[in-house]
């Protein structure tokens, strides 16, 4: 876990960047229904803009919500690094499936026209997305991000 400011900003960076081109993958894949290679090539495409989406609803919206919610009612301070991991990671796939998919539905509608099912899509969209973000955080990208973290800046280098 990170344990610093510095720590969490390079953590949130490549934990985005792995969760957002995952699920940007993902998403373009189902609506192109078949995972190719042009699949992967248009969602490449939109990786960057939703990249920058993603950092900010990250750093100025769910960790926030979910690190208050996390450390006033579920954790304590001497609680173990596996339930804060838990808990935190559970959070934020839970409150950055709801804005991201908000953010996926919002540009469906723009390259449509069809504001009419902004809500439906939206919500019709984030189960779905929930389903493969939970298991892909908790399974590989959480650990795969913490390793890599870890073996790049090891503790106290980054200050």
């Amino acid at each position: 876990m990170p344990k610093n400011e510095r720590e969490s900003l390079i953590y949130t960076v490549m934990m985005c960047f792995f969760m957002i081109t995952w699920m940007s993958v993902y998403n373009v894949s189902i609506r192109m229904g078949e995972l190719s290679i042009h699949s992967i090539q248009s969602a490449w495409l939109g990786v960057p803009f939703a990249y920058i989406i993603g950092i900010l609803a990250d750093m100025l919206i769910a960790s926030r919500i979910v690190k208050g919610f996390v450390f006033r009612y579920l954790v304590k301070p001497d609680s173990s690094d596996m339930k804060k991991i838990f808990w935190i990671s559970t959070g934020m796939v839970i409150v950055m499936c709801i804005l991201m998919s908000m953010y996926g539905a919002a540009e469906g509608c723009i390259h449509t026209r069809q504001w009419n099912v902004f809500f439906l899509n939206w919500v019709t969209v984030i189960p779905r997305n929930f389903i493969m973000a939970y298991p892909v955080q908790m399974l590989l990208a959480g650990p795969l991000i913490r390793k890599a973290f870890r073996f790049l800046f090891p503790e106290g280098t980054v200050q």
